[in-house]
């Protein structure tokens, strides 16, 4: 079980890791080594609480098939055991941004003060504005 945030956890049983081999440089290595890992997570058949679940599937991420399984592809180190928990740790990562919320905004008044000075600027720029104008005649 991985902490996610205050009671919620990840059962890692529910986690499938699939072995694939990596793609790029590696020299003999990348060709006999199925360094790279796949991860699947299905958020439906998961034990997570429902609103998590919802909260998942509403993130726009392209890592989340129309399915609702989420797909993690680690293949940045040359071990099998650091591309598993790399893909495990981003997992977590991805649970933890669905579970937070954004404040909502708390609209508010310019005060009496404020919208003074926003006046006062606009005359003197007006003052400005109107002494670069031609001169005209007087007579």
């Amino acid at each position: 079980m991985q902490p996610i945030s205050g009671q919620i956890f990840l059962d890692e049983r529910e986690v499938e890791f699939t072995m694939i081999r990596a793609q790029g440089a590696g020299g003999q290595n990348v060709n006999k080594v199925s360094s790279a890992v796949h991860l699947r997570f299905d958020i439906q058949a998961s034990s997570l609480p429902e609103e998590v679940k919802t909260a998942l599937r509403e993130l726009n991420d392209r890592r989340i098939s129309k399915d609702g399984v989420v797909v993690i592809k680690a293949q940045a180190f040359r071990s099998q055991d650091k591309n598993r928990a790399d893909a495990l740790e981003r997992l977590i990562e991805l649970l933890r941004q669905a579970l937070d919320k954004p404040v909502p905004r708390k609209a508010t008044r310019p005060t009496r003060a404020s919208q003074r000075r926003r006046v006062q600027r606009k005359t003197l720029h007006g003052e400005v504005k109107k002494l670069r104008a031609k001169v005209s005649d007087f007579h």
